[in-house]
């Protein structure tokens, strides 16, 4: 079994790790050349010592009346990564979904304010945006997840949190890249799993052998290589899903993909089945009477048994407060369920800024 390298983020700590990111490096180098036209890139040491000092801790604290307060905690911490010269810092976003209040904590240990600028929910990224110039760090270029092989080292950055005053690097590896389906209503179709795990993975910066960001941190997984094979490793959302709505999301807030229809249940796949584990207080799904340990088999009529596919058939209507209609085994009963869905965006707390 792999064991994470966790050291603390200085200099010294990119240099003990730079000869084995540099194995797979002369390797992208020598394709590079022969496929691409020269650029202007930092490389080697240069590279990830900027990579990683564009990694800042990240803690927020949200009201009581938040939604997410009973589930996610008020008080959250984890990383983000630079990404804009205005302050501009992507993370995950159930680390600032619903914040009033946000702080950006330097690898020295200096704490700025900062707002939130967006929450998108289809993606899972948050942005938020320091009040204060962040000074030092250079913002980081992106990568991308159809680069990467199976097996390439990548480095893994988190940033200064409340147990660990300087955060950490680590070496870990690319097992797996596929399609990734979340409890919560959430599907992305990309996803990269890396291993060995890293404990303070949410919001940490994932990054490729040039430097560039290639995703985000968002969960400790049990299966990085693929269902019914057991490695623990982490999940991260590629940067690859961002491009597409970063400027919108920028200058509204979200993305449009993001107001889709919300049941408000967390569900498990169970024997080619949807097995729902948990309801959200005062949503769509506890008002219609579901509960824990429902067995959802068709959504508007037609089967489902993966939560990809409850997923897309509950997001493919064209309003988002429509009313859907389940059938459900509830204990020994099957029963029709009609929900009145709702857009999830418009549950939450908007924090100040957005």
């Amino acid at each position: 079994m792999f064991q994470p390298r966790r050291v603390p983020l200085r200099i010294a700590c990119i240099r003990s790790l730079l000869p084995v990111l540099l194995i797979g490096a002369m390797s992208l180098a020598q394709a590079d050349t022969a496929t691409a036209e020269p650029t202007a890139r930092p490389s080697g040491i240069a590279a990830y010592a900027r990579a990683h000092a564009a990694v800042v801790g990240l803690r927020t604290t949200v009201g009581d009346d938040a939604r997410s307060a009973e589930s996610l905690g008020r008080q959250r911490s984890g990383s983000g990564v630079l990404i804009g010269k205005d302050g501009l810092i992507l993370t995950i976003g159930y680390l600032m979904m619903e914040a009033e209040q946000i702080q950006i904590v330097t690898h020295d240990n200096k704490t700025l304010p900062a707002k939130a600028v967006a929450y998108d929910l289809a993606t899972g990224f948050g942005l938020v945006r320091t009040l204060l110039p962040l000074e030092g760090p250079e913002p980081v270029g992106f990568g991308t997840l159809d680069e990467l092989r199976s097996g390439e080292p990548l480095m893994a950055v988190s940033g200064a949190q409340p147990d660990d005053a300087h955060g950490d690097v680590a070496m870990v590896y690319l097992v797996g890249k596929r399609a990734f389906s979340g409890y919560w209503e959430y599907h992305i179709e990309s996803a990269a799993f890396t291993s060995p795990p890293i404990a303070n993975h949410s919001g940490a910066g994932l990054f490729n052998q040039r430097g560039e960001l290639v995703g985000i941190g968002s969960l400790l997984v049990g299966d990085a290589m693929g269902p019914g094979r057991r490695l623990p490793g982490n999940m991260f959302v590629p940067v690859d899903l961002l491009k597409p709505v970063l400027d919108e999301m920028e200058q509204t807030g979200s993305s449009t993909t993001s107001r889709r229809p919300w049941l408000g249940v967390s569900s498990t796949e169970q024997s080619g089945r949807i097995q729902i584990i948990r309801v959200n207080k005062d949503s769509p799904a506890q008002q219609a009477g579901l509960q824990p340990g429902d067995l959802v088999l068709a959504v508007d009529g037609t089967t489902v048994a993966t939560l990809e596919a409850f997923y897309k058939k509950l997001w493919a209507r064209s309003d988002p407060d429509g009313e859907v209609t389940l059938t459900v085994l509830q204990g020994a009963e099957l029963k029709t369920i009609r929900i009145r869905a709702m857009d999830r965006m418009r549950t939450m707390v908007k924090p100040s800024g957005i």
